[in-house]
């Protein structure tokens, strides 16, 4: 009698290794390639951070200036981070997460960050090349591509067969957006394919090989979401992994960042840390991506998204969005994830601005942005020749969304020159013991 526990135990024990050595499998590509794995149990960086810790004389001036650019433009909150030489300097929230809860902006929440999600699927594919997985000339669809699976191989234009890589990194792989992009409209893709929506990636891909290409791919410039979620799905062709697992393993994870994910459509699916979105251009409802029938706010529900993934779902706070920014920025005082022959070829601007890898822009002279916009949300962050990145995150999209980030960079430019010295410490090493952190 006394055996059978024991039996039990050991039978128990076999299946445990049985499971950890199916895990070892699934992951064998991430643990060759991200030996220094943190796991993600680990808090965020983002939770042991007050807004308090940024009240810092003389930088008064640049608070005033951001409330009353929020204040201006009717902005709901604000999250702001600002680094130097790889320093986390400055983090602080301001007005609210939830208006009608009054709940302040601190620097644990997190905000849809829309089309910066590019430059985190840019950054991946990109350490993929370094980890000589993909190519940035390899083709994407046909015989010789990326995604030859039979569900890709049927297309309306042989074209499909000249995307490459490259290609859907800097939107030249020949779809023209002012038609709409069906990741935008994917209630529409599910309706003409006559399928229930809500409509999947798989809908999304069948649906574009059914039209033909508007431009010979590497033409024409013509931004694209659906090219960025394309390369989502790249990545999970070539890691066997989901494509937001695979960026917090390989990227997010191994710089310790734990609290970025990919977000949700509605309300009520909000993250417990992310803020509520206000759109204060227009209130009219819209039809439910989801195919329900109901009509709902453009901010929630209007857009599937999940499905705009590694084009634009992707939730953060400031702070760790500013973790993520130093370790791409090609600076020497702090380690990046990419190597700077990588980093040059993605913001080299002798190319055209507009063509850079997961930026948005740049001047010529070390200045690299990327913007985000969704309804309900407005996200810009930047690079400086002098060693300052900076990020500002909004809950609130307004009538002036179409300027809002020039006016957004314009106050960004003049607040971040109010201050004649920036702390010597990095939040990035704050504890709960400040005297081990501001040194």
């Amino acid at each position: 009698m006394r055996r059978k526990p024991i039996k039990i135990v050991i039978t128990g024990l076999l299946f445990l290794v049985i499971f950890l050595g199916e895990i070892a499998l699934t992951f064998s590509y991430e643990q060759e390639s991200s030996s220094n794995y943190i796991g993600p149990g680990s808090v965020p960086l983002s939770f042991k951070l007050s807004n308090s810790i940024s009240n810092i004389q003389g930088i008064e001036h640049f608070d005033s200036m951001v409330v009353s650019f929020m204040e201006n433009n009717d902005i709901v909150g604000a999250s702001v981070a600002v680094t130097r030489h790889g320093r986390l300097v400055y983090t602080k929230g301001y007005g609210f997460s939830d208006q009608e809860l009054a709940d302040p902006v601190i620097p644990r929440n997190l905000f849809r960050i829309a089309s910066v999600s590019k430059l985190i699927t840019a950054v991946a594919i990109m350490k993929l090349v370094e980890d000589e997985k993909l190519k940035v000339d390899q083709p994407v669809f046909g015989p010789n591509g990326i995604l030859n699976q039979e569900q890709y191989r049927t297309y309306s234009d042989q074209r499909f067969e000249q995307i490459t890589l490259y290609q859907l990194l800097n939107h030249t792989a020949g779809w023209n957006g002012k038609k709409g992009d069906p990741v935008l409209n994917s209630l529409e893709v599910a309706k003409e394919l006559g399928v229930a929506a809500p409509a999947t990636m798989d809908h999304i891909l069948t649906y574009t090989l059914e039209h033909p290409l508007d431009y010979a791919p590497g033409t024409t410039y013509s931004y694209s979401n659906l090219g960025y979620c394309i390369l989502g799905r790249v990545i999970e062709e070539v890691t066997g992994m989901r494509y937001e697992d695979y960026v917090q393993f390989a990227i997010l994870h191994p710089l310790g960042i734990y609290d970025m994910h990919i977000g949700k459509s509605f309300y009520d699916e909000r993250l417990s840390n992310e803020v509520r979105y206000y759109e204060l251009e227009d209130n009219a409802l819209v039809w439910s991506y989801n195919g329900s029938g109901d009509k709902v706010p453009p901010e929630y529900g209007g857009n599937n998204v999940e499905l705009l993934g590694a084009a634009g779902g992707w939730v953060a706070s400031a702070p760790e969005l500013a973790k993520l920014m130093v370790a791409i920025d090609g600076f020497d005082s702090r380690p990046d994830i990419l190597s700077r022959s990588t980093i040059d070829f993605m913001t080299n601007t002798r190319r055209h601005t507009q063509k850079l890898i997961g930026w948005r822009g740049g001047d010529g002279y070390g200045t690299w942005w990327r913007t985000g916009t969704l309804t309900g949300t407005t996200a810009l962050i930047m690079r400086h020749a002098d060693e300052t990145n900076w990020v500002v995150l909004l809950n609130t999209t307004n009538e002036h969304r179409k300027r809002i980030h020039n006016e957004l960079s314009r106050v960004m430019f003049s607040a971040l020159r109010s201050v004649n010295e920036w702390p010597n410490y990095d939040l990035f090493n704050y504890t709960d013991d400040q005297s081990l952190a501001l040194h």
